[in-house]
């Protein structure tokens, strides 16, 4: 079977047009792993970019990578009509059996249902629902992606939707809709290290810095548990842009935190490096006000890491009859402070015995053969 797999090139994401070797999100990344196992699937992962770019011609022996070349007229301002165009052009010259958009966050989605060719998508953000929530203004970016993505599920002939909470967003608008979670990275299954964790507890949190996943309202939960006494730290990692008031705000309350020694905030930081950090710490807290899925709570359990987070989303599926994690009510901040105290308070152990349930759910080869299944089912309805 030759599929076609249309994901946004990291290099484009951060303009980063110097790198000689595409990089990709989380999810996408995870399923071509698992793709990499199945030699029965022929892989064209297409990736746009405004820039020509040196790229290797593969990324295993059975997945080819193409840049796809698209001025700046051809993005946003023109609802991606240049990705579509270009895309196209290039499958021709593939002829997949079938084509699969990453996201409707951008041009992967509206490229492969104008393709002309058996096409899904997978939705990985809900950017309909993200634009309701934010009261999206006319014109800005949430607004016109809530409105692509309208228009591509009415088109697809098919989407995968990475939870419950997804599926109920997505199915009066699709044809067709199955429930496949978003597999995890093949390194976050790999032996932990031997090193010894320190005796005060570390809790990791990771994601952008924004409104969205909370981290300044964390801040400000973990300033009233230091008051009590608890020997702990917070370790948050991932990007704040200070044009950003939110992270702007993070960033100056972190400084008083770091100083106290109750937080810390690690940046950005490479998977390797994400991994020693979660095999060094006790617990994951995640506390978002939306997710579609959560990728790093199913990461965090990988790595025998007790979770707090919040019972919304993808969390929830993810969560169902995990051992240890415990979820609390979107706005419960009370419950969240006390169950994180008095975990701390009993030696905050770790949770081992989920990291087994989270190979058998979301390894990237249970994952991608998943995948062909679905590619199968779509192509004999089809034909």
């Amino acid at each position: 079977m030759k599929v076609a797999i249309i994901t946004t090139d990291n290099r484009q994401h951060y303009y980063d047009y110097g790198a000689t070797a595409p990089t990709f999100g989380a999810a996408p990344e995870a399923l071509l792993q698992g793709l990499a196992r199945l030699p029965e699937a022929e892989v064209h992962v297409l990736g746009c970019t405004m820039k020509p770019m040196k790229s290797p011609e593969k990324l295993a022996d059975n997945i080819w990578f193409h840049s796809v070349y698209v001025p700046k007229i051809g993005w946003m301002r023109t609802s991606y009509q240049g990705c579509i165009r270009s895309v196209r052009r290039k499958l021709k010259t593939i002829h997949p059996d079938i084509v699969h958009g990453q996201g409707t966050e951008r041009e992967c989605a509206l490229s492969a249902v104008f393709s002309r060719f058996p096409n899904v998508l997978t939705i990985h953000g809900n950017m309909t629902e993200l634009a309701r929530l934010f009261n999206a203004r006319f014109g800005n970016y949430l607004w016109l992606a809530g409105q692509l993505e309208n228009i591509a599920l009415g088109r697809a002939g098919g989407v995968f939707c990475n939870s419950e909470y997804t599926a109920n967003l997505v199915k009066p608008r699709a044809r067709r809709t199955w429930m496949v979670a978003n597999a995890i990275r093949k390194e976050f299954f790999e032996t932990a290290s031997a090193e010894p964790r320190p005796d005060k507890c570390v809790l990791v949190n990771i994601g952008v810095i924004t409104e969205r996943k909370r981290q300044l309202e964390l801040l400000e939960m973990a300033g009233r548990l230091h008051e009590q006494g608890l020997n702990f730290e917070i370790q948050f990692i991932g990007q704040a842009e200070a044009q950003s008031p939110y992270a702007a705000k993070f960033l100056e309350l972190i400084r008083m935190a770091e100083a106290k020694g109750y937080a810390r905030h690690l940046g950005v930081k490479p998977v390797g490096e994400v991994i020693e950090c979660l095999d060094k710490a006790h617990g994951l807290l995640h506390f978002p006000m939306e997710e579609a899925f959560g990728l790093v709570v199913a990461e965090g359990m990988a790595r025998k890491l007790k979770f707090f987070g919040a019972r919304l989303g993808g969390i929830k599926d993810i969560c169902a009859d995990a051992p240890g994690a415990e979820l609390f009510a979107v706005d419960d901040w009370t419950g969240l402070a006390e169950g994180i105290a008095g975990w701390i308070r009993s030696g905050h152990p770790r949770t081992p015995a989920a990291a087994e349930l989270m190979r058998a759910r979301y390894h990237p080869e249970v994952i991608a053969k998943r995948h062909l299944e679905i590619y199968r089912e779509v192509l004999s309805k089809d034909s």
